[in-house]
């Protein structure tokens, strides 16, 4: 996978899927593995203190991707999904390390804190401007996501100053409005998107996304059932098959209520029959070697290739 996707394509422009996060909302190393010693020691959080982040792929982010999206004319666009906690870990780290030169969109999958809490951040990688005079980032997201947002953010919504109110510099950001409907896409930054509800808790929908024409990519980062006519669009039995899924797997052996764990992540890998699948959103029970030791075995078994994915990770890929 990280030596390309599709070679035969490669006549046409070569965009790329950098893992921004792949790790869970309170991400990896957890912090009491580090202030608390326990019995037996943690095998993978400890890894932290010793090894650079950019050497160890048990350490991870809150889950985001950045797709470096060329264009046929060559031109490059920066399309991000979500930007959590860790935004800004994720800028220095990942940005520098593969000369991402800007952002030029963002997607929210939804509105909790692991996914929009890094909106403030955004201002970082805008131009400088004083008094705010500058091209805003387009932001798409749901209704419901925008009313939540408004209530955390409320300058970063407001449209125009109050009678008196100073200029602060913020970010500068456009709201988009798209709808939770695999059969109501978007565009941004010059790339349709298709959106995948599923369900993220028996009372709450969260949204993954289809995208690409050449290759077809569905990225589902929060998930604890599929709402079946989103499953249908992304299943090799239905919409056809995926050449990329990359999809939720939060604890290694236990349940959990509003995320897929391990043994539900590879039932769904089965069912959906992409040609190769990524794993995000792991907590510190994973450990990077081990378990795509054994999911090797399980690819050869099943003939899907599935691996972990991890923080820095980059895929050429024809979209």
């Amino acid at each position: 996978m990280e030596n390309g996707m599709d070679t035969a394509q490669n006549s046409s422009p070569l965009s790329s899927l950098i893992f921004m996060g792949t790790g869970c909302s309170s991400a990896v190393p957890n912090a009491m593995c580090l202030i608390q010693s326990s019995d037996p020691p943690c095998p993978v959080c400890p890894q932290s203190l010793s090894i650079p982040p950019d050497q160890n792929p048990n350490y991870r982010g809150n889950t985001s991707l950045l797709i470096d999206y060329c264009q046929s004319d060559g031109k490059h666009n920066y399309i991000l999904i979500d930007v959590g906690k860790t935004f800004r870990e994720a800028v220095l780290r990942w940005f520098t390390f593969h000369k991402i030169p800007r952002v030029d969109s963002v997607i929210l999958t939804h509105e909790h804190a692991d996914a929009i809490l890094g909106l403030d951040d955004i201002r970082a990688i805008q131009p400088f401007s004083p008094t705010n005079d500058i091209n805003p980032t387009p932001i798409y997201l749901t209704q419901d996501s925008m009313d939540s947002v408004a209530v955390k953010f409320p300058y970063l919504v407001q449209k125009k100053l109050k009678e008196g109110q100073v200029i602060r510099r913020v970010a500068q950001l456009d709201w988009k409005i798209i709808e939770s409907d695999h059969e109501k896409p978007f565009i941004a930054s010059g790339l349709q998107f298709f959106p995948l509800p599923v369900m993220h808790g028996e009372d709450y929908v969260a949204l993954g996304f289809l995208f690409g024409q050449k290759s077809k990519v569905a990225y589902i980062s929060d998930v604890s059932h599929f709402i079946p006519a989103t499953e249908a669009v992304i299943s090799k039995s239905g919409g056809g098959q995926l050449d990329l899924l990359i999809l939720d797997t939060l604890y290694k052996t236990s349940s959990h209520n509003t995320h897929f764990c391990f043994p539900q992540t590879l039932d769904a890998v089965k069912r959906i029959c992409p040609k190769r699948a990524l794993l995000i959103g792991m907590t510190h029970e994973f450990d990077h070697h081990k378990d795509n030791a054994y999911l090797t075995e399980w690819s050869k078994r099943e003939g899907i290739v599935v691996q972990l994915a991890h923080d820095g990770l980059r895929i050429p890929i024809v979209l």
